[in-house]
């Protein structure tokens, strides 16, 4: 899971690896609050608490930041599902794990996820390889693990997945968005017990 950095007051120095984990999470407030195309520089450098010249040696420009952002949440979406596969071998375990794995996602710091979900720059090339690669990724995690233990070949194995990742986003979202009137671990249950339900209609192949 991506931290948020200790605030940094401007003019204090710090390593490249340190400033430019700063920049990012400045970065990510300003273009979750505004958008790609309404968010600036000059507001990033700002939140950030350094100059311009400081924020342009670290990214060249604003769409190369972005794309730094989103690869970084894109990512750290993706290993979310994968550790939630890995965690366990017991399926419905695996299941309720995957749906939470979005819920925590969504509910992360500094609103992350809109900018993998509800980017306003899906129709830039780089940017929407990052995101359709984060989702290829999460649908291959969960058919690999359908496919073994269902004994589904791929094909239907990956429209299973689809289906679990899909209702697992979606729903997170919605839950977000709904001002989390049912509580998280409540809401978490219940879409995962709706997918298990549906999942272990196939028979377990292989243990």
């Amino acid at each position: 899971m991506t931290e948020a950095p200790a605030p940094v007051h401007r003019g204090t120095r710090l390593s490249r690896d340190a400033r430019r984990a700063q920049l990012l999470v400045a970065a990510r407030d300003v273009f979750a609050a505004h958008g790609y195309h309404a968010a600036a520089m000059d507001d990033i450098a700002e939140r950030a608490g350094v100059s311009k010249p400081v924020l342009y040696q670290h990214f060249p420009g604003k769409l190369e930041l972005y794309r730094a952002l989103l690869t970084t949440y894109a990512d750290e979406l993706v290993e979310r599902v994968a550790d939630a596969i890995r965690g366990t071998t017991d399926n419905e375990q695996r299941v309720h794990a995957a749906v939470s794995a979005y819920f925590d996602f969504v509910a992360g710091e500094g609103q992350a996820y809109r900018l993998v979900f509800e980017s306003d720059l899906r129709g830039e090339p780089e940017a929407a390889a990052v995101v359709d690669g984060a989702l290829t990724r999460c649908i291959d995690t969960v058919a690999a693990a359908v496919t073994t233990d269902a004994g589904l070949d791929a094909p239907r194995a990956r429209m299973l997945a689809v289906g679990l990742v899909g209702l697992s986003q979606v729903a997170a979202q919605y839950w977000l968005d709904s001002d989390q009137s049912v509580p998280r671990d409540e809401a978490v249950s219940l879409m995962s017990g709706f997918a298990w339900r549906g999942l272990a209609g196939f028979p377990l192949v292989h243990d």
